[in-house]
């Protein structure tokens, strides 16, 4: 008999379709408790830049564009935060100051994606009071911690980054949105050892480790599901004659905390490619994966009972 069931999904980007279809999947799949596991905010702004007769230019998905009604901006506003960036209106004066100034641009940034993020949040509350389902957004290592502040003013969302959190009376989950080094110097990439650090100080709180659900956005490390591109120092993938050099870029930190705990459940995200299925001894690790960019949320939803876990469904839509 079927306790409750986990809807998981991670790595939206920024994305608006895709959270609203998160919001939406509580329902639409009977789920009981849903969990964002990381990588939340988008990565850039895209000005729209008036006109003096009014109409805007902008340039989107590398084409130059000229929208001379209201509705055409509203079509390009949408198609952009659906792509996960942030759309935003300026002037040409305003456009020019911003070019010159790096901080200001990073403010913006800031300010755009707070924004968006407390609008979503109101969503969240909108959708899901009273429904009884749990909803845990975790910010990823691509997040800057400044929202960390905006989801933990949430009276609905539940960040539950360096916490153990009960899912219901039996299950208990740790989560951490933190992930060994990336080329890219993420604002939560960390250090393996401090990385391990932090897993230790959650796992020495759990309870039942037999019915434990760890929620690490970083995979772990050696498995199917943390294969990406090998990159040149330029960051660019690697390529020979049979394709794309791939090579393993998940966690130790992630592995060994598994390898000791053999919690029930590992989920997980940060690696788009590497959707699949993996065990580590006894517990069950599984990545959603992720194709945000093309507007599809990929999700896994486990039906839990009083001593583990009936199955898991891969899900797309």
């Amino acid at each position: 008999m079927v306790k409750t069931r986990i809807f998981f999904t991670t790595d939206i980007h920024g994305s608006e379709i895709c959270f609203l279809k998160f919001v939406n999947a509580g329902k639409f799949y009977g789920a009981s408790a849903m969990i964002l596991g990381g990588d939340i905010t988008g990565k850039m702004i895209v000005p729209l830049v008036e006109s003096s007769d009014g109409s805007y230019k902008t340039n989107f998905m590398g084409i130059d564009r000229t929208l001379k009604s209201k509705e055409e901006v509203e079509k390009i506003e949408k198609r952009i935060r659906d792509t996960g960036y942030y759309p935003y209106h300026t002037t040409q004066p305003e456009m020019d100051d911003l070019n010159s100034s790096p901080d200001k641009v990073d403010k913006l940034f800031s300010k755009l994606m707070n924004e968006t993020l407390q609008r979503w949040l109101g969503i969240v509350e909108e959708k899901l009071k009273g429904t009884g389902i749990k909803c845990y957004i975790l910010p990823g290592n691509d997040d800057r911690h400044e929202i960390d502040e905006i989801l933990e003013k949430s009276e609905y969302a539940i960040n539950p980054e360096g916490k153990v959190v009960e899912i219901d009376p039996h299950h208990e989950m740790i989560s951490s949105g933190y992930a060994n080094m990336t080329p890219w110097n993420c604002p939560r990439d960390v250090e393996e050892n401090e990385l391990k650090t932090r897993l230790e100080a959650m796992t020495a709180q759990v309870k039942n480790m037999q019915n434990a659900i760890f929620c690490l956005h970083c995979p772990p490390y050696g498995t199917e599901l943390d294969m990406a591109p090998k990159l040149d120092e330029d960051l660019r993938p690697m390529v020979t004659r049979g394709g794309i050099v791939t090579v393993h870029v998940g966690s130790q930190a992630v592995r060994e905390a598994i390898e000791k705990s053999q919690p029930l459940l590992g989920l997980h995200g940060h690696i788009h490619e590497s959707k699949g299925a993996f065990k580590i001894g006894r517990t069950q690790c599984l990545n959603a994966g992720s194709e945000y960019s093309e507007l599809i949320l990929r999700g896994i939803l486990i039906d839990l009972h009083e001593k583990g876990y009936n199955d898991y469904l891969f899900t797309s839509g």
